[in-house]
């Protein structure tokens, strides 16, 4: 197994472009309440969007964008079966976000070809700096959109729901890790940028089809070092990929 060799943090300030929900899965019921909340921090109150959920949804978009996307994340066998083009971005994908425990205990060559994971992400709090000023000036973290279905044959508003959202212009501390190992290359750190790109183009959170959790990755950071003309560069879909 190849030796660590770097640790890569990347950090930036994820900013809320459009009203943001991420849910925090109610098993109750809100009689006239909201019926879809946000996820908080379980002592400040305050919302926060877990790391699973960005890496998730980056995950997602990667494998869609390889053309090999399945139901369950892609693996061994799918890097396998995977034609020339796919198979360089089914192992970044495998390197960067990791193999099931399955594939790892059938094929000890794949463990060795792949590594171990690469990415680790952080849950983001909100800015210490946005939240003061929200509270300070006695206004709420979040806001209730109140939605229904309109009845195309009658045109009456139906199925009325309150839906809790973090607004527009909330900032949250963004970061995660890149593992490197010896041999690998700036391809894997290109795939995560082109990664974020996907997320700011598409949307995170649900709803996203309504206009729901548009973000931003502003003011991104390399080991410190300020890449946010490197990241406005950066392509989603690069040449190279087009096909």
């Amino acid at each position: 197994m190849p030796r660590l060799t770097n640790i890569i943090t990347i950090e930036a300030t994820l900013e809320v472009v459009t009203g943001l929900c991420i849910g925090a899965g109610d098993n109750e019921m809100h009689i006239g309440g909201v019926d879809n909340t946000v996820i908080k921090h379980p002592i400040t109150g305050s919302p926060y969007i877990p790391g699973s959920s960005l890496k998730g949804k980056m995950r997602s978009l990667l494998e869609w964008r390889s053309g090999a996307v399945r139901e369950a994340p892609l693996g061994a066998k799918d890097l396998e079966k995977a034609n020339a083009a796919q198979k360089t971005e089914i192992k970044r994908i495998l390197q960067l976000f990791g193999i099931g425990g399955g594939d790892a205990k059938d094929d000890a060559d794949l463990v060795g070809e792949i590594g171990p994971t690469r990415l680790s992400f952080w849950d983001c709090p909100l800015e210490e700096a946005w939240e003061k000023e929200v509270r300070d000036n006695n206004q709420l973290l979040t806001e209730v959109k109140s939605e229904n279905l309109i009845n195309r044959i009658s045109g009456v508003a139906e199925h009325p729901r309150n839906t809790e959202r973090v607004p527009a212009g909330a900032r949250f501390v963004f970061r995660l890790s890149l593992k490197k190992l010896a041999g690998d290359d700036d391809a894997l750190l290109e795939t995560v940028l082109q990664g974020l790109k996907l997320i700011e183009n598409d949307s995170l959170g649900g709803s996203g089809s309504r206009g729901y959790g548009k973000v931003e990755f502003a003011g991104l950071k390399i080991d410190g070092e300020d890449w946010t003309e490197k990241f406005k560069a950066v392509e989603a879909f690069p040449k190279t990929l087009a096909a």
